[in-house]
């Protein structure tokens, strides 16, 4: 069943209005971000002839594109924190377009690393938090669907990209290429454009405009404003830290849980990918050809991601979702393991089909079981914690894959440890959630015990003070009586006396 909306966000989340067209914005901005270190593998033969370069040493520009993407998780998440999303995307944004912009003047392999790479990889980075973060802000229970068609906008912008990037080439070559894709990329600034501020500061700085005016009001911010600082005084470095990145996240099972088999999977997850275009190439499929596979990829991609959304979102799916996402992997994981038996470009276009089903599975529920394990409040800080983890595996996974296909020059080695190593993936979240829920069952049913044993010891311990109080009054009341009793004799000797005279 789906949750409600968070109590402890402070205000309740549209789940629509404006959402939608942030909904939008994250689609172009995430859309530009995943896919553009998968369209530029089409560039990656010629580039290859152009320096001399190795398979090994041609990959590890996409490994460096997605692990500083992944590494700037955390600046990210602290820009937004203080920023909000807005600004942050917009810079990203115009970050992202210098570095293609730059890696037109290349004249090294070096120099394509620092541009593409590092440069507009961090670009994509700061595109890619804040565009997950702002979602979980206007969404809540249609949260899955909004996740999911946000998550659509990698392979619709891949399926545009792969046939474009190689029609670029054959018209402006490699540079002329980067060029151009440097000039599209300034559309992520438009998209962040779109995403405007929600939250309880927002509502609360509004009303507090309303009533600037109201010199009782005016006091009262003053005098908040002097406790808020005395507590920043009392505050630790380290707690001051937890607010910008909450550290904390290491101690929550659900949480590290996620992130082992996280890393497990992304070691072998994008090295399919880098090298789907260049194995095609490599069984004598011609060019157009081969690029096409990464936009029927992209195509299945497209209509997978919202419809594993819709599928999560449901009453029966939603509860066990950590399991839904364990089988995705798994798939995921068989799909490359049986791609070595496809011999001809029909059996890569199968194979195409469903990578493209297995990738936008994993791709759609990759944030919303992260959300959904530490909450909305948290998530910010743990989608920043993830990434910088997740971005070592992502930059030595290529490179790995490379290397297998330069020390055995066969290409299906490749394949099959990639679909082994996601498939151990899938299998290890799957049996460590069935764990985490027992578990978590487990101290929900002592929790509910030791409340109870302690409103029964807090009835019983009334009812003692009660009695103990009664038993008091009967003493008093008994006193009294006996006082009373004592009295009136030696109120009848008196008047006896004072009759007799």
């Amino acid at each position: 069943m789906a949750p409600a909306a968070s109590a402890d966000m402070g205000y309740t989340p549209p789940d629509g209005g404006w959402g939608w067209l942030v909904v939008l914005g994250a689609f172009i901005s995430m859309g530009f971000s995943y896919a553009f270190c998968k369209a530029v593998t089409v560039f990656f033969k010629e580039i290859q002839d152009f320096f001399g370069a190795s398979y090994s040493e041609i990959a590890w520009i996409s490994s460096l594109l997605l692990a500083v993407m992944y590494a700037g998780g955390p600046i990210g998440s602290i820009l937004v924190n203080r920023y909000g999303s807005r600004p942050v995307v917009i810079f990203g944004g115009f970050l992202s377009s210098i570095g293609m912009i730059l890696a037109t003047f290349s004249t090294s392999i070096l120099q394509l690393y620092i541009c593409v790479g590092v440069i507009a990889g961090f670009g994509f980075s700061l595109n890619l938090q804040p565009s997950v973060i702002v979602i979980g802000k206007y969404f809540s229970k249609r949260r899955p669907i909004a996740n999911g068609l946000a998550m659509a906008g990698s392979p619709v912008v891949l399926s545009t990209l792969a046939p474009l990037n190689q029609f670029l080439f054959d018209e402006y070559g490699w540079r002329g290429s980067f060029l151009i894709l440097g000039a599209l990329l300034l559309n992520c600034c438009v998209a962040g454009a779109l995403f405007r501020p929600i939250g309880p500061k927002f509502i609360k700085s509004k009303k507090q405009k309303d009533k600037g005016g109201d010199k009782a009001s005016a006091g009262l911010v003053e005098t908040g404003k002097l406790k808020e600082k005395e507590k920043k005084k009392e505050e630790s470095c380290m707690q001051k830290f937890n607010k910008v990145l909450d550290l904390t996240l290491f101690k929550h099972r659900g949480f590290l849980i996620y992130l082992v088999g996280n890393v497990i999977m992304f070691l072998a997850f994008y090295a399919p990918i880098v090298f789907l275009t260049p194995y095609a190439k490599h069984l004598g499929v011609d060019e157009y050809s081969s690029a096409f596979l990464l936009s029927i990829l992209a195509i299945v991609d497209m209509f997978a991601r919202p419809l594993t959304g819709i599928i999560a979102n449901t009453k029966w799916i939603r509860p066990r979702i950590q399991y839904f996402f364990s089988a995705s992997i798994a798939f995921n994981g068989f799909c490359h393991l049986m791609c070595p038996i496809a011999g001809g470009y029909t059996g890569l276009v199968v194979y195409s089909v469903f990578f493209g089903l297995g990738f936008g599975m994993v791709c759609a529920l990759l944030f919303e079981t992260l959300m959904d394990l530490v909450g909305v409040k948290r998530f910010s800080s743990a989608v920043g914690l993830v990434t910088i983890v997740e971005c070592v595996p992502l930059l030595i996974g290529p490179p790995l894959g490379g290397a297998i296909v330069d020390a055995s020059g066969d290409y299906r080695y490749m394949f099959y440890a990639c679909g082994g190593t996601i498939v151990f993936a899938g299998l290890f979240l799957f049996v460590m959630n069935y764990y985490n829920y027992r578990m978590l069952e487990k101290e929900e049913k002592e929790r509910q015990d030791k409340e109870i044993e302690m409103k029964e010891g807090n009835g019983f311990t009334t009812e003692n003070k009660k009695q103990a109080l009664n038993d008091t009054d009967h003493e008093v009341k008994n006193g009294h009586e006996i006082i009373a009793e004592q009295s009136e004799p030696e109120k009848s000797s008196k008047e006896e006396l004072n009759g007799s005279k």
